[in-house]
């Protein structure tokens, strides 16, 4: 099997799973319901929905829901190219993975921001009323969808002693935010080009800076 299927394999596999987990908790799960993973408290299954980008986060209410899918959309050209101009350029072929997760996972997300709201229904807190797939009649416009978010760590969830001033009482939570499998995908291969392959760019810049002017002096005189 060559390195470019094993790419492809591996974008495909994460498309798959990510779709498959989304698909289940946007049709079986009410907004907002939770449960443990495997019965851990830390480990968690939590539906929310998101108009933003990864984690949760927001931008710009409807237009910059609109800018943020056409910047995605336009990342997934990007890192295409760069994929092909890396594998072409013989580069190895951990960075190539790496590339490959964070594609996957953009396209992942782009899905939902794309489709989502033209194919379900809008998900209710209440667990009688679970969305519905409902093709070209759901609760939004193309490319105004919602992206699905579940996964949920908060590795310590406590609330403060009564006695700590101002905080006495809350809720304090180590790790707040809940999101999907793309978001994984994006996060392992950014966090592994930067453990294992920082020297990749810098690199490349020392190559670029140390590239002689292959112009010769007399012929730029009139």
């Amino acid at each position: 099997m060559s390195n470019k299927t094993k790419l492809i394999l591996l974008i495909l596999f994460v498309l798959v799973a990510d779709q498959m987990l989304k698909i289940w908790v946007k049709t079986s799960m009410a907004y907002g319901e939770e449960f443990g993973i495997m019965g851990l408290s830390w480990a968690r299954m939590h539906f929310i929905e998101n108009k933003g980008m990864a984690f949760g986060l927001s931008f710009g209410g409807e237009l910059g829901k609109l800018i943020l899918s056409l910047f995605r959309l336009f990342a997934i050209g990007l890192l295409i190219y760069l994929i092909r101009q890396l594998y072409k350029a013989k580069e190895p072929f951990g960075l190539l993975v790496c590339f490959s997760l964070i594609l996957a996972g953009a396209i992942g997300n782009t899905i939902d921001s794309a489709f989502y709201g033209l194919v379900f229904e809008a998900s209710s807190p209440h667990a009688g009323n679970l969305a519905r797939f409902v093709p070209f009649d759901g609760y939004g416009t193309f490319l105004h969808g919602k992206v699905v978010d579940m996964l949920y760590f908060p590795l310590i969830d406590t609330v403060w002693p009564d006695w700590v001033p101002g905080i006495g009482g809350q809720r304090f939570e180590f790790f707040k935010p809940v999101f999907n499998l793309a978001d994984t995908a994006i996060s392992t291969g950014v966090i592994a080009i930067l453990l294992f392959y920082r020297k990749f760019f810098t690199h490349s810049k020392k190559e670029q800076s140390e590239q002689p002017d292959t112009v010769p002096h007399e012929d730029l005189a009139v």
